[in-house]
């Protein structure tokens, strides 16, 4: 089982920007181009098979459900398989944010199986390219109560700038910066951020504040203030950027129970072995290589099965891995 390419899901929104494109060296007309599904099995939007360079290769135009149906623990491995079926259980993207993205925060597990039937949302940000005086907002930087921030949230804003932009985090925002956002937290992506976004499989997102944006229709984007209330965490924590070696080949970036993701450079060859049973996603950041027969450059994902998931590299490339 030779590793998957996927087409991208190219998403536009009202704050996104035009480097997606040029950077995974696609030719489209289309604007404001904010995110790039990488994978995805979210329901109406999985991504679906594309050539591989294989003679006949029989699962091309085969989404990510289907493939998983068709290969069950073969590809997903499994643990993992036998935890979460035919749902695949993150979604990868590309993230680029001409404008600064609203304040909002995730429901936990507990809390989005109550309300909404499906998984929380835990995610990460790994910056890619970062304008001078980008900014990153995440956590909060002194405590509030659950009743005072609905004090915040509702208060007008004054020349453009709401209350709640007193108490969130900010942190200039550099090309390697990590973050780790655990279901609620509060965050947002600055303005002049391209980044990836690894996360679990969730369309759950409550608006806290939307900077006094108006839709293509010229009304204000709904908020979701009350429901926000219960989903925070109004722990005030130290640091909110994640460190790790940047000197390093293989540096482990992230380790939590919904995803672990290594950050991997490699130069002419390597042979990486994550030592699990899960699938891996290899996002190409930088360079081009062969990994396990298959070609991938700059701004490529693949998915490797878990049954072949030692990567054999040739090449010379930076990229980010994700597995469970």
């Amino acid at each position: 089982m030779k590793p998957y390419k996927f087409q991208p899901y190219l998403k536009t929104t009202i704050w996104g920007g035009y480097q997606i494109a040029p950077f995974k060296g696609i030719y489209t007309a289309q604007p404001n181009i904010g995110e790039s599904w990488e994978i995805s099995g979210v329901p109406g939007h999985e991504s679906v098979a594309i050539e591989r360079g294989l003679i006949g290769d029989v699962d091309f135009g085969l989404n990510l459900t289907q493939l998983i149906d068709k290969y069950k623990g073969l590809l997903l491995g499994e643990r993992i398989y036998k935890k979460f079926g035919n749902k695949f259980p993150l979604l990868v993207k590309f993230i680029d944010s001409r404008q600064d993205l609203s304040v909002q925060v995730h429901p936990d597990d507990k809390l989005a199986m109550e309300r909404h039937g499906c998984m929380g949302k835990t995610e990460m940000w790994y910056v890619l390219k970062a304008d001078v005086g980008s900014k990153i907002y995440s956590g909060l930087k002194k405590p509030i109560t659950p009743e005072e921030y609905e004090q915040l949230a509702t208060a007008p804003a004054v020349n453009g700038h709401s209350p709640m932009q007193d108490v969130i985090a900010t942190h200039e925002s550099h090309q390697g910066d990590l973050y780790f956002l655990p279901a609620g937290r509060l965050h947002a992506i600055g303005a002049g951020n391209f980044l990836v976004e690894i996360q679990q499989t969730s369309d759950i997102t409550y608006r806290v504040y939307d900077f006094g944006r108006v839709d293509a229709a010229g009304k204000p984007r709904e908020l979701h203030i009350e429901q926000a209330k219960e989903a925070i965490d109004y722990q005030v924590w130290p640091e909110y950027r994640t460190s790790y070696d940047s000197t390093k080949p293989n540096s482990e970036l992230i380790h939590c129970p919904y995803f672990t993701v290594n950050r991997v450079v490699v130069q002419v060859a390597a042979e990486v072995d994550l030592h699990t049973d899960s699938f891996v996603v290899v996002v190409c950041l930088w360079g081009e290589a062969n990994i396990n027969g298959i070609r991938v450059k700059q701004g490529e994902t693949l998915l490797v099965p878990a049954s072949e998931n030692v990567l054999y590299i040739f090449g010379n490339a930076t990229f980010l891995t994700a597995t469970m």
